[in-house]
């Protein structure tokens, strides 16, 4: 790629070709609305006029980005859902976060996890340390308690009832099969936590040590993994509104759009 100089002698950045950013407003504009759309519809969306939208779609039918539906109007095509299927082949959300980690605490001075669903529940897969001298000592492999830890909290409000369930029988809180129903205290601790965007453990699992999750977002909507900060009481800061909470959602919500969440990020 090359760059050319702007008429003040600044660098402009690589020039692309402008027509194919122009056509590619209708497929943007596909993806965002999520459904067919007729051509007049598709056009508005895409900010510009049919008849100069029609020539891209006729360009993108015969590549297979886009089809017509049997009422005319217009969605992705086979190109477009075998790219996406592609996409989602590549797709690994830790290999995402990871890098990440490291910037985040370096922004909040705790050590940073990354937690994923695993078959016993909320489970550490990545670890950084922070960058003081005080560490938390943790390993992956972790099992994060539904009840008693931030980042089990942050799972326990945001993934399925059902999977839930199961976890919480395994760590010995048995429930009934057709009780779908959490203890009144901690259905309103995880309404909050939905409602905050983040959850909190202070001297939960171990005295003197509190951390605070948010959860990251799938393509799907679903609850892909969680952020987790963890220090020393002392010096963390527990509100939802507070400093440490605004970097940590911030961070989560970066990597839910990375991911192609359409959730928004809650408590932002």
């Amino acid at each position: 790629m090359t760059s050319t100089l702007n008429e003040d002698g600044g660098i402009r950045g690589p020039r692309g070709i402008q027509s194919v950013e122009v056509g590619g407003r209708l497929l943007l504009a596909l993806v965002h609305l999520g459904r067919p759309l007729a051509l007049k519809d598709l056009a508005q969306e895409a900010g510009m006029a049919p008849g100069k939208a029609h020539p891209y779609l006729v360009s993108y039918g015969k590549l297979g980005l886009i089809e017509q539906d049997a009422t005319g109007r217009y969605g992705l095509g086979p190109l477009a859902l075998q790219l996406g299927l592609i996409s989602l082949q590549q797709y690994d959300p830790v290999r995402l976060a990871t890098p990440l980690l490291v910037d985040l605490a370096q922004a909040t001075g705790h050590t940073a996890a990354i937690a994923l669903w695993g078959n016993r529940g909320p489970t550490i897969v990545r670890i950084e340390e922070a960058p003081s001298d005080v560490h938390v000592h943790m390993r992956p492999g972790t099992v994060a308690s539904l009840r008693n830890t931030a980042t089990g909290k942050a799972f326990a409000a945001f993934q399925s009832r059902e999977m839930v369930l199961q976890a919480l029988a395994s760590e010995g809180h048995p429930v009934q099969p057709a009780q779908r129903s959490l203890q009144p205290t901690f259905e309103a601790e995880l309404a909050q936590v939905r409602a905050q965007g983040v959850s909190l453990g202070i001297d939960s699992t171990l005295p003197g040590i509190s951390a605070m999750a948010a959860p990251v977002f799938d393509v799907r909507g679903r609850i892909a993994m969680s952020l987790t900060v963890i220090g020393p009481t002392v010096l963390f800061d527990p509100l939802p509104d507070g400093p440490l909470a605004r970097t940590l959602r911030s961070f989560a919500q970066m990597l839910s759009r990375r991911l192609g969440s359409p959730v928004p990020q809650p408590g932002g």
